[in-house]
């Protein structure tokens, strides 16, 4: 048996990202200090070597000193760290006459979407790596955006967890601030992303992949919540009675 030794083109940051998640979910699981193969830097390193190439398992494992149930193990550990998801839905909803104006001084619906032409309201939610609900906020007019309704309902709430509970959200949450983890843009007419920015955003899309299915729950479930003739403002009250309804389906509550 013969090793060699390969360059893996993603960049460091990177790697210290993946291995503080698994730091957190070892302390979080009381993992004595000695105890495994790999510290959680070479652990960060085997998985993204993986994502990156999509290599056999076994046989990266190897290169790592792993056996092969070992190798399955640790990059099923790198794949479920501990992180929640945060993401928004415009809830479908009756017309309602209600007027404000618009940031350019023009009156407006308050309840219109341009997200999704129709009119409904916004309600944020948290998430497990499962896509069950962890939590769900308050409903905001429809023309209100997902970034500018996290700022209003989530992010005071999240602050004092971000730094040992990253968050991962899609681009439309860029700029939320320290602890939220969302893709890189690519620049208008600018040409491919580089090798690092597209390996830490296919890293983050991989593994906030499940959680998109939690407003699936939420509203396929419940199809009241795919559209609401009640008033707008109740929304969120309906939002979170659902909420209720799924960790009760999903054994989390009695």
């Amino acid at each position: 048996m013969v090793s060699y030794a390969v360059m893996l083109d993603v960049p460091r940051e990177l790697i210290w990202f993946v291995s503080g998640l698994l730091a957190a979910r070892r302390r979080q699981i009381g993992t004595r200090k000695g105890t495994r193969r790999l510290t959680c830097y070479k652990q960060a390193l085997f998985a993204l070597a993986w994502f990156r190439d999509k290599g056999d398992i076994p046989r990266l494992g190897r290169g790592f000193g792993l056996p092969q149930s070992t190798a399955y193990r640790y990059l099923d550990e790198v794949i479920g760290v501990p992180y929640l998801i945060l993401d928004g839905k415009v809830v479908d909803a009756d017309r309602c006459r209600e007027k404000t104006v618009s940031r350019k001084g023009k009156v407006i619906d308050l309840w219109y979407s341009g997200k999704t032409h129709d009119f409904g309201g916004n309600i944020q939610a948290l998430f497990y790596p499962s896509g069950i609900p962890l939590w769900v906020s308050d409903v905001l007019p429809g023309n209100v955006h997902d970034l500018a309704a996290a700022r209003e309902n989530v992010l005071g709430v999240l602050r004092p967890f971000l730094e040992t509970m990253p968050v991962l959200a899609d681009p439309g949450y860029e700029g939320a601030g320290h602890g939220i983890h969302v893709p890189v843009k690519k620049p208008a007419g600018a040409g491919e992303l580089d090798i690092d920015t597209r390996a830490r955003n296919a890293l983050i899309r991989s593994v906030r992949c499940l959680g998109e299915r939690g407003f699936a729950l939420l509203t396929q479930r419940w199809k009241t919540l795919q559209h609401v003739t009640a008033s707008p403002g109740r929304i969120g009250l309906i939002a979170r009675a659902a909420f209720v309804l799924v960790l009760f389906e999903h054994k989390m509550i009695t």
